[in-house]
């Protein structure tokens, strides 16, 4: 669903909490939504590579990488994983890089940043588990509205 603003379904909705973030839009679709899989992982994106080689159904990645801004948690090559099996998009307390080419992907991309390095591939990390981001628990099984204003979560489907 693309037809919404966060401001608007925030106003329809007072239990819908916004991450107190400062993350940056990267995909081509800058207005996205879905029911959520947490991922938290920290300079290692083997969970994130995962995920998008699955079926996305238009679902949403929620990604705590813990706010580094020294290794990348996606890159084109991930994204375009993503594209493929129709993910809405991902949100990542993190970095990604290859933006310009991101920037050219049907897929919602927010993030804190840009970084060149790539991270170390342990498979470290958790899958489905509550994230707390940006002062906001997030389930597994939540939904996210993502667009320009920022970024709300809901226990239910606000559209």
């Amino acid at each position: 669903m693309t037809d919404f603003s966060t401001p608007d379904l925030s106003d329809a909705a007072p239990d819908a909490r916004a991450l107190a973030l400062a993350l940056r839009n990267f995909g081509q679709v800058s207005r996205f939504s879905g029911e959520v899989v947490t991922i938290k992982c920290h300079e290692d994106n083997s969970l994130i590579k995962q995920c998008v080689e699955e079926p996305g159904a238009g679902r949403v990645i929620v990604v705590d990488g813990g706010g580094s801004r020294r290794r990348s948690l996606l890159g084109d090559m991930l994204a375009q994983k993503a594209v493929n099996n129709r993910w809405a998009g991902l949100v990542i307390y993190g970095s990604i890089r290859d933006v310009d080419e991101i920037a050219l992907m049907t897929l919602g991309v927010q993030a804190l940043g840009a970084c060149p390095i790539k991270t170390e591939k342990r498979g470290a990390g958790q899958r489905d588990i509550p994230l707390e981001l940006g002062g906001v628990t997030i389930d597994p099984g939540d939904y996210v509205y993502a667009d320009n204003n920022g970024v709300i979560v809901s226990k239910r489907p606000l559209t």
